[in-house]
């Protein structure tokens, strides 16, 4: 009888072409997509690969997304972009998703993942892939380059930890509430370089958008992979980008009852709203604790925090209402195709009847470009990271949590538990239709 696999081992045996694979052993695997941006690809590996004279192994496994320094800010932007540019049309890249939005965002919305593949990215976040089933981890340039060459990178099968969530979360907490949490209780390190599973019920019943925050942010937790086993939500969404999956490969990418795993469990339904403090994203605070903290900008952008689920979020605790005088709501939509949603649906005009001020589809202040905070202000946040300069400015305060809580601190200018505003909202309906209400 065979040993029960993880859902990581199976991802790594299959790309290393065996049928199983041990806790600690390294493999080589085939690589079935490399995808890089404007900041880690062409402009680092277009040298390298003059030097050793090579080519890209098969550029229609090569996805480039320019997010980082679109639009063009400076000249040195605009140098970094047309190399990026120059050099796509040079290798023929079948992919290049220009000024389309956020990479990991981007990625999944054009098709390009699907449960069982083995995939590396030019970035930090690149486990946001493992929301759909494959097995996605960021790589440094070098590394990229012998991928780009042989299309094969070496890999030591990690250990699981897995992240078992049971209960029902309560109305104005998400996916990024459990992660700042988990991130709190761990510590940036306590993913060990390893791959972080995120099981159970409350994970079952997730959407897709709120699976990629936690596989997103398993970067922010120290973990290699963040994972989530593939299901019926997860082809339903696939459906929708023009990808099939089937019943198979439902059943199989799931890890086996018996699998050596390092188990962590949580309870939903004891969760509230989390804020991380200044400058790490392991500071993690209920909101109660940090209450009333003042704050002058308020920021939804980024992989982790502007998908079209994030801004319905913020419009549902910011409808009828207007932020709070002094106080500044930026807002960078994670993608042109979530923000042409976000227009058809009126989520767009409900940011902008409150007062938020539209940047974008980039990366944008999340990485310290083009729009970059400014001077020693303090910011309330729903990107991933806040460590000292990140969002461009040294002397800046960040506070990371939910767009919940983003947009509820903008409407008072303080940090603000969502579901007092929500409460609040369902109050007023409850008495404007209540029998008896004046019309």
């Amino acid at each position: 009888m065979s040993t029960p696999q993880t859902l990581a081992q199976k991802l790594i045996a299959h790309a290393a072409g065996v049928t199983a694979v041990r806790e600690g052993e390294i493999v080589n695997c085939r690589v079935d997509l490399a995808m890089f941006h404007d900041s880690s690809g062409p402009r680092r590996l277009k040298p390298m690969l003059e030097e050793l004279g090579a080519r890209i192994w098969d550029p229609s496994r090569v996805v480039l997304v320019m997010d980082h320094f679109v639009p063009e800010a400076d000249d040195d932007a605009r140098r970094i972009v047309r190399i990026a540019r120059d050099w796509a049309a040079e290798q023929g890249l079948p992919h290049v998703h220009d000024s389309q939005g956020i990479c990991h965002v981007v990625l999944p919305q054009k098709g390009h993942l699907r449960p069982g593949l083995f995939c590396v990215g030019g970035d930090s976040h690149s486990p946001t892939g493992g929301a759909f089933g494959s097995y996605m981890f960021g790589i440094g340039s070098t590394e990229m380059l012998g991928v780009v060459v042989t299309g094969e990178i070496w890999v030591k099968v990690p250990r699981t930890l897995r992240m078992r969530w049971q209960g029902r979360l309560a109305d104005g907490v998400c996916a990024k509430d459990m992660m700042l949490h988990m991130i709190g209780r761990l510590g940036m390190n306590g993913g060990d370089y390893q791959a972080v599973e995120f099981a159970g019920d409350t994970v079952r019943g997730l959407s897709m958008a709120e699976r990629m925050t936690l596989s997103n942010l398993s970067a922010e937790l120290g973990a290699q992979a963040g994972l989530v086993a593939p299901d019926a939500t997860t082809a339903a969404w696939l459906r929708e980008v023009g990808v099939t999956v089937s019943d198979e490969d439902l059943a199989c990418w799931q890890t086996d009852e018996g699998a050596a795993c390092i188990d962590h469990d949580f309870d939903a339904s004891e969760l509230v709203p989390m804020v991380a403090l200044p400058h790490s994203p392991q500071n993690g605070r209920t909101v109660d604790a940090v209450a009333d903290e003042p704050v002058q900008l308020a920021y939804i952008g980024a992989c982790t925090g502007a998908k079209l689920e994030d801004l319905q979020a913020a419009a549902r605790v910011l409808a009828g209402r207007r932020i709070a005088a002094g106080m500044r709501l930026l807002v960078a939509p994670a993608s042109v195709h979530d923000w042409q949603r976000a227009e058809a649906t009126g989520v767009a005009q409900v940011l902008r009847d409150a007062g938020a001020e539209l940047l974008p589809s980039a990366c944008g202040a999340c990485a310290g470009y083009g729009q970059a905070i400014q001077g020693a202000t303090r910011v309330i946040s729903s990107t991933a990271r806040n460590f000292k300069g990140r969002m461009g400015s040294a002397q800046a305060e960040v506070f990371l949590a939910s767009p919940y809580t983003v947009a509820a601190s903008a409407l008072r200018g303080r940090i603000t538990d969502p579901r007092d505003v929500l409460a609040d909202a369902r109050g007023s309906e409850a008495a404007s239709t209540s029998p008896g209400t004046p019309s």
